[in-house]
């Protein structure tokens, strides 16, 4: 599995920091971020977004959150994947 790195919060502490890169290939977008705090999560996971889906998150799945700062940076990866997925 190869990774294209995309970009690293700009505010980021030297610490582990949101970052977004995009799996060669299959294009999917791989997502580093913050671990949504315990209210986001239940709104979350007490919430038919769709109706008739699901309510609640699956065990394999997670919450994150990324920064507004960062959307230029997600903006750029959704660019690319859909790039890499057009040549496969």
């Amino acid at each position: 599995m190869d990774l294209q790195f995309i970009g690293i919060d700009p505010n980021t502490g030297g610490e582990g920091s949101p970052t977004v890169w995009v799996e060669e290939e299959t294009a999917d977008l791989v997502l580093q971020g913050i671990k949504a705090e315990e209210v986001l999560e239940a709104l979350v996971s007490g919430t038919e977004w769709v109706a008739g889906h699901a309510v609640g998150i699956p065990a394999h799945e997670t919450v994150i959150r990324f920064p507004a700062r960062m959307v230029p940076i997600l903006r750029e990866a959704c660019d690319v994947a859909e790039r890499r997925a057009e040549l496969r």
